[in-house]
């Protein structure tokens, strides 16, 4: 119990999640924080072939000069993903679609590996991450699980709230992504969820693979285009026949004019001219750059950035004690009115050992890798 003379707000974040006490309550706060749609042919990337076959399950993006972060006319643009800048990358393979619950599950057969939803909380070692004498909470709450979207919200008080529509829940791992009484059974093909940054990277070392850098993302997202706002475009009409996101009044009511209420099995829209699946909408995908909000305005715009790697420090004045890493692609949960995040420049950041249901990730393999003994 808070007494009088404690704070009213006792902030408890811990290497999986962040969750926040308000008097007795117990809130839970997550990390998030038109042109034509026809191309001239001048703005395409030419398509170049490789000698080295793709893996099973990826394909090549080309090396390409192109701009990453906000594009002209993009009403949704915000303030982190401006300027827009030329980059280079050099060519590499990408997963065709997010890492699924069957290939995960392949992994965890081989390795026995224990993401960190699954994981017993270590209190000393979370409340490093965690403002000065933060008081730590009853046992009963210090729980393995993850961080769901709650579905039942009937109202919502302040949009920028929003711990109204998040949910923490013991039990939620990979194979219970909506708590202890959930499954994946018949769901194969769904992207794997709960997954922290620690999981996705244990997968690859596994795999043989690495994350993607945010720039080599948006290489891959971009295809053959090198400026578009969406991988298909700059149309913002076709959005529900090309990506799973929210329609309707957020988050209250979903329309599901997508098809989809919640999140989707991999390959339910088009893929991008380059033959990727999801790349927006469905769910957030986790990168290998550090988060930081400044990062477009301390870099020289002026040059092209070559094979960029990201920003060489984390900032987030909204999250100062837990180091974050850049998010891509938006999820199911994005709608225009809240983070509008279904965009190629779109960028958001996440605690390094949080996990949710809207978070996955796909893997990417460059030719020298690929060459490697595994």
């Amino acid at each position: 119990m808070v007494n009088s003379s404690q704070s009213n707000t006792i902030f408890i974040m811990k290497s999986k999640h962040s969750i926040v006490f308000t008097g007795s309550l117990l809130l839970l706060l997550i990390s998030f924080s038109c042109k034509n749609n026809s191309k001239n042919e001048s703005s395409r990337t030419p398509v170049n072939t490789i000698s080295t076959p793709p893996p099973k399950g990826m394909v090549w993006v080309p090396s390409k000069t192109f701009v990453q972060g906000a594009k002209d006319g993009d009403p949704f643009a915000m303030p982190r993903e401006k300027p827009g800048h030329l980059v280079q990358v050099d060519g590499f393979f990408i997963d065709v679609t997010e890492v699924t619950n069957a290939q995960f599950r392949t992994f965890i057969d081989a390795t026995s590996y224990k993401t960190v939803a699954e994981r017993a909380i270590d209190w000393d070692f979370m409340k490093t991450q965690l403002p000065p004498n933060t008081a730590k909470p009853h046992d009963s709450i210090l729980q393995p699980g993850s961080m769901i979207f709650n579905k039942n919200v009937n109202a919502v008080q302040d949009m920028n709230n929003y711990i109204q529509w998040w949910t923490w829940k013991i039990g939620a791992d990979w194979k219970h992504p909506e708590g202890p009484q959930s499954n994946i059974d018949g769901k194969d093909s769904f992207p794997v969820v709960h997954v922290a940054l620690e999981d996705a990277l244990a997968y690859c070392k596994w795999a043989n693979r690495r994350l993607p850098t945010e720039a080599e993302w948006e290489a891959a997202a971009q295809g053959y285009y090198d400026e578009s706002i969406y991988t298909w475009g700059d149309n913002s009409d076709v959005l529900n026949q090309n990506s799973n996101t929210w329609q309707g009044v957020f988050p209250v009511k979903n329309n599901s004019e997508d098809g989809f209420e919640l999140i989707a099995p991999v390959r339910s829209f088009p893929a991008n001219s380059i033959g990727l699946y999801d790349m927006l909408g469905n769910v957030w995908e986790l990168t290998n750059d550090l988060f930081n909000l400044n990062y477009y305005n301390e870099i020289d715009t002026k040059s092209v950035q070559n094979n960029p790697k990201g920003s060489d420090r984390y900032y987030n004045p909204n999250n100062p004690y837990e180091t974050e890493y850049v998010i891509k692609g938006g999820s199911f949960l994005c709608h225009e009115s809240y983070c509008a995040s279904f965009r190629i420049s779109a960028r958001m950041g996440t605690s390094k050992d949080s996990g949710s249901d809207h978070i996955g990730f796909r893997t990417v393999a460059t030719k020298a890798m690929l060459k490697t003994k595994h």
